[in-house]
């Protein structure tokens, strides 16, 4: 038995990365999945993976900076698939530095992708989901958003920032059957996510696929059951 059969999914930054591992898995699992973010050659490239193993995908380009592209991404789902059961919200840039060494624009434009576009698809997804009668929205953080490091105050403040938005959606989506969950990996080898797993290995990173595995199963929870946050750290890293 698929675990997400008939579901309707989107997910942003998937044509590389976590995103591409996330959208792969949930179409072995049986959801239609919408592929979205700004490279369309590699959401083209993750709709022909999904669909070459029997799974049903359709790319909508979507830059999360954009407010106007993020409705719209919500807006032909619905249009197309009639709702929206799951939104994966991955797309981010990292964008380290020393505070004192970053510039106002480095600042702002890790700000305005990680945070801001987060928020946008977040609110998307939940007055979507709100008059469906419920859904399941995952925030993908980081480590970075539980705690920080010389060298991470950007990415850090951004992915902090989407641990608190995480945590006041999941109070306000309660009452309409939203749940909403942040998963905060750590030191993924998201560039190895077309590699074999003996590479993978090798890299001595956390799979990209124990992070989509992850999100399937946040997915995969009864009805009344929700886990809000999940640290998917690699191992021997310092807490």
């Amino acid at each position: 038995m698929r675990r997400l059969t008939g579901k309707v999914a989107i997910v942003t930054g998937s044509s590389s990365g976590i995103g591409k591992a996330i959208a792969l898995r949930f179409g072995e699992e049986g959801a239609s999945v919408v592929v979205a973010a700004r490279n369309a050659e590699g959401c083209e490239k993750t709709a022909r993976a999904i669909r070459q193993k029997g799974g049903d995908a359709r790319v909508i380009q979507t830059d999360i900076r954009h407010e106007g592209q993020v409705d719209a991404l919500f807006e032909r789902t619905v249009q197309d698939c009639g709702r929206v059961d799951v939104a994966v919200h991955n797309a981010g840039i990292f964008g380290g530095n020393r505070i004192a060494d970053t510039s106002t624009e480095a600042f702002d434009e890790v700000i305005r992708v990680n945070l801001r576009g987060t928020f946008l698809c977040c609110r998307a997804a939940f007055k979507q989901m709100k008059k469906q009668g419920g859904g399941m929205i995952i925030n993908v953080s980081s480590v970075a958003g539980v705690q920080a490091w010389a060298g991470t105050g950007s990415y850090s403040a951004s992915k902090h920032g989407v641990m608190a938005l995480t945590r006041a959606l999941a109070d306000e989506g309660r009452p309409f059957h939203i749940k909403v969950s942040a998963i905060c990996p750590g030191g993924v080898a998201e560039d190895l996510v077309d590699a074999s797993e003996s590479d993978i290995l090798q890299s001595e990173k956390i799979s990209p696929f124990d992070i989509a595995e992850t999100a399937v199963y946040l997915c995969s929870l009864g009805r009344f059951a929700v886990v809000h946050e999940v640290v998917v750290n690699r191992l021997g890293a310092d807490w």
